[in-house]
């Protein structure tokens, strides 16, 4: 019988609201008479009460409040019982004027007092148990960063020993008074940051934290209400400083738009992101069969799927043919430099010929919107990947694209997508193994896939033709420095970094603009490259050349003949 559950829980607030209504109508009505209670108030004393209380249990029935969780009852629930209340007694009021001769006087002062004694004594009834169990329930000891709204919900879930914020000094939370980050502690073990904090800013905590022996920190994410351990990505990656989600609603919502590549990274959180903004139909395209199937198990808006190879442009064209996009967004590419430059004709088909495809064939079926996802390692290139990558924007800048508004998006390193340095480092940490650098300054450019891909979709809302659109990715990060956060962060030592030297075709330095000709946009996250003008005749020639050799030394030539190699 007393097993929590919902009927037991229904009888006990209802034993309780009996027993305090009782109690505080009795209590209304010596207030009202000053403790000397007249003979002729007993005539309707019990038929007054039953009235008020049946109402007050109907209307507290109606706002739910008989089957509330009493160890989760919130402000809410107060509020609603606030109502429930008043609704009552404001019906009882009604009915009491219309059939005041058989109900008999009563005394309404009393019946108002009752009112505010009844709101008080059954709110205070609902709130008991979570008021004098609350410290029971919490979890294991804590300091807090942030004084804010998160860090009041995790004050009913932890031991929370300090608060610590950088506004607000001085002033209380639920009692604890908040104190400077500057002035932190250790008096426990574990840290949750609940400020939200720019990278910059979060990475020189993390590093103070760790330095005074703090063994967990962890961030809480109010979105998802899940705390989690602080991550590489979140001390690295750059948030946009204006994403502007109105502009890419405008741009995708209720178009058809097809993403090759869409099983990949870069490819399937672009297919996430068209969802979120309210996409009509999606069409995937990817030459990966257990890729294709993972996205697209993971979707739930209108799609299809087309197993296929881009650079295959027959079959390419009868998905044009069938589905008529309106927007085109071509991800897929080869992007590991050693294997490109292991296997230049490979680079050269799949992202020339894939590129070349998916915009002739955009131009032909009037595709309002084409974009190219390119990359920092098309600046000035000294690898055949960003040598090919440069190709295809020289190609979709000099083409006539008739109706068609055709743009290219450069960006560096995604956190953890396939084939980058993080899942490596990981992994190598899992094995305890020491982390290969491949030189001591070597430095790169770090963001978001999500991000990233949201910034992607802003910059194709701009586009007039033809640009080079280049988001800002903040400032670049030593990758070496990388190595010794990750391995703080899994508690090694963080000298434990081997260097193996560069690799065939890779740069110390990404560069991400071209010269000081780049422009600003109305977004300070994006920018333009200094448009590249190239006789497209002959540019057709050079590819026609390029597609039918073989050996590396010989494409070298055709690519080095296009531009200038390093510069």
């Amino acid at each position: 019988l007393l097993t929590p559950n919902l009927y037991t829980r229904a009888v006990i607030f209802f034993i309780g609201d009996f027993i305090i209504s009782i109690s505080t109508f009795i209590i209304a009505y010596m207030l009202r008479f000053n403790f000397d209670l007249p003979q002729w108030v007993f005539n309707n004393f019990y038929l007054a009460f039953f009235i008020v209380f049946f109402f007050k249990t109907f209307y507290l029935i109606i706002f739910n409040q008989y089957i509330i969780s009493w160890k989760f009852y919130s402000i809410y629930d107060l509020k609603r019982l606030g109502i429930a209340l008043t609704f009552a007694y404001f019906t009882y009021f009604i009915l009491y004027y219309f059939f005041k001769s058989k109900i008999g006087i009563v005394p309404r002062s009393a019946i108002l007092i009752d009112y505010f004694l009844s709101i008080l004594f059954i709110a205070f009834f609902r709130i008991a148990r979570r008021a004098f169990t609350q410290d029971k329930i919490k979890g294991k000891n804590v300091i807090l960063i942030g004084a804010n709204e998160n860090s009041n919900h995790l004050l009913k879930r932890f031991n929370v020993v300090d608060i610590y914020d950088n506004e607000g000094i001085g002033s209380y939370i639920q009692g604890y008074q908040i104190k400077s980050i500057n002035k932190i502690v250790k008096n426990v073990d574990n840290v949750i940051i609940t400020k939200e904090l720019s990278r910059e800013s979060l990475d020189n905590l993390f590093d103070s934290l760790h330095k005074k022996g703090f063994e967990e920190i962890k961030i809480y994410n109010p979105f998802s209400e899940k705390i989690k351990n602080i991550s590489i990505e979140d001390l690295l990656a750059r948030k946009p400083k204006d994403l502007d989600k109105s502009a890419i609603i405008d741009f995708i919502n209720n178009k058809k738009v097809l993403i090759t590549g869409a099983g990949g990274s870069i490819g399937s959180e672009l297919c996430r992101q068209c969802e979120k903004f309210n996409v009509k139909n999606l069409i995937l395209v990817d030459n990966s069969e257990y890729n294709l199937y993972a996205i697209n198990e993971e979707l739930k808006v209108n799609r299809e799927t087309y197993l296929i190879d881009v650079v295959k442009k027959e079959d390419f064209e009868e998905i044009f043919k069938k589905e008529k996009p309106d927007i085109v967004i071509h991800a897929a590419a080869y992007k590991h430099v050693p294997m490109c430059e292991s296997n230049p004709r490979s680079a050269v088909i799949n992202n020339i010929v894939g590129t070349k495809n998916s915009i002739d064939l955009s131009i032909k079926y009037q595709v309002e919107d084409f974009i190219l996802i390119s990359t920092d390692k098309a600046v000035r290139p000294t690898n055949i990947m960003g040598a090919t990558k440069r190709v295809c924007e020289l190609y979709a800048q000099n083409i006539n694209s008739c109706n068609t508004k055709i743009c290219a998006v450069r960006f560096g390193n995604v956190l953890g997508s396939s084939g980058s340095v993080i899942p490596k480092f990981k992994k190598l940490i899992e094995e305890n193994k020491p982390l290969t650098v491949t030189h001591p300054e070597v430095t790169r450019y770090f963001m978001l896939i999500p991000e990233a891909c949201q910034l992607v979709l802003q910059a194709g809302s701009l586009a007039s033709n033809g640009e080079v659109f280049v988001l800002d990715m903040g400032e670049s990060v030593k990758i070496v420095d990388l190595a010794k956060k990750m391995l703080r962060l899994y508690g090694k030592d963080e000298n434990d970094i081997k260097f193996v030297g560069l690799r065939a075709g890779e740069k110390l330095y990404e560069e991400l603009l071209l010269n000081d000709a780049d422009k600003n946009t109305k977004y300070t996250d994006i920018f333009v490259a200094q448009a590249s003008q190239y006789d497209f005749e002959k540019l057709n020639q050079e590819l026609s050349e390029l597609f039918e050799l073989y050996e590396k030394d010989k494409i070298l030539d055709i690519l080095k003949g296009m531009f200038e190699w390093g510069k």
